[in-house]
């Protein structure tokens, strides 16, 4: 199993999305350390992770793994972070009251059918793209420009990130060997219903054109009337290099927020800058 753990404190428990790897989280990964337990997984199937025939790949599979990975490691309700699908886990975890509390980004599960069918089919061309051009597409991501519109549908701020990081990032989502079960498994999958002795942050990018941020903030609102919801400007959907201090400060609960200047913004929608 490939994870990173580091710092000492709080347990926090950090879940990357799909085609992804625990390194999205690098940009975070010293400033949360510095007060808290940090352990940050990559599912199998993904990172430098095997496969496990055990293991279910997608929301529900994935939740039975992390339960068992926690208790082996005496971690016990632990502050749960998710991006994307590993949000839709985050949830599912706090549905079970295995998490002690959740801070989501972007996650899953507060689509239509057309918005999951969107993720699936962006996603899966994406991965095409990075098998079949693999050398074309790591040397194009060491030019800003080009840098910036191949990693535009992921990051508010593309030229926030390395070219040596986007050449992982490629590998790894070529590399995925669960990649096309947990994409799959995205058609049964729908928000959990909350628990409400677990206190969950839900986050999203305003540039987030994967899970789109103006339909599915909303839904996640009306799913999660009780959670804080957040939304930052200026990042995409995986704003973790975007602006790393607001996330760690939202993960942290160290960062202020204001009411939203955003008339367009529902009243209940806190705005980061």
């Amino acid at each position: 199993m490939s994870a990173v753990e580091a710092g000492a404190g709080p347990d926090l428990v950090l879940l990357h999305g799909l085609g992804s790897r625990h390194e999205v989280f690098a940009p975070i990964l010293d400033e949360l350390a510095a007060h808290h337990h940090v352990v940050a997984l990559d599912f199998p199937g993904f990172g430098d992770a095997p496969l496990d025939p055990a293991v279910r790949p997608g929301v529900a599979g994935y939740a039975d793994w992390v339960e068992r990975e926690l208790g082996l490691r005496g971690i016990d309700a632990p502050h749960i972070v998710g991006s994307s699908m590993g949000g839709g886990v985050a949830l599912e975890l706090a549905r079970r009251g295995v998490a002690g509390r959740v801070t989501v980004f972007s996650p899953i599960g507060f689509w239509s059918t057309a918005e999951r069918m969107w993720t699936q089919w962006f996603l899966t061309r994406m991965r095409d793209a990075a098998r079949g051009l693999p050398g074309l597409l790591e040397r194009a991501v060491f030019l800003r420009g080009i840098r910036t519109v191949l990693l535009g549908p992921f990051f508010g701020r593309p030229a926030h990130v390395s070219g040596a990081d986007a050449v992982g990032d490629l590998r790894a989502l070529a590399a995925a060997s669960g990649f096309d079960a947990a994409r799959d498994s995205f058609a049964q999958h729908v928000a959990p219903a909350p628990n409400p002795a677990v206190p969950v942050v839900v986050v999203w990018g305003r540039r987030d054109v994967i899970l789109p941020f103006v339909t599915q903030s909303r839904r996640a609102r009306r799913r999660y009337p009780a959670a804080q919801h957040i939304a930052l400007g200026r990042c995409g959907h995986l704003p973790f290099s975007d602006d790393p201090r607001t996330c760690a400060g939202i993960i942290a609960r160290t960062h202020p927020f204001t009411a939203p200047a955003d008339p367009l913004l529902q009243p209940e929608l806190q705005e980061a800058p």
